[in-house]
């Protein structure tokens, strides 16, 4: 749901009861984006989910599968810029 600023300012305690029971809630400032407010359970598990490329690998359901990936051997394409 898109609340204005007006509109959040006014009903902050039905905003914050509609991020923790039906997901985020975007607040427009000016017609524009402005903030999304989210649960504070959702916020956790989004900042939990950031890790490296080679954590994503590790815990991949391919790691330890024995999957090979071997490199193309062709020649490099030139390109004239």
């Amino acid at each position: 749901m898109s609340w204005s600023l007006q509109d959040a300012k006014n009903r902050f305690s039905e905003l914050v009861e509609r991020a923790r029971n039906e997901g985020p809630q975007e607040v427009t400032r000016n017609g524009q984006e402005a903030v999304v407010v989210v649960s504070a359970e959702e916020w956790r598990s989004i900042r939990e989910r950031s890790s490296t490329l080679a954590d994503f690998l590790l815990t991949s359901p391919l790691a330890g599968s024995g999957l090979v990936v071997e490199r193309d051997g062709s020649p490099l394409r030139i390109v004239n810029l």
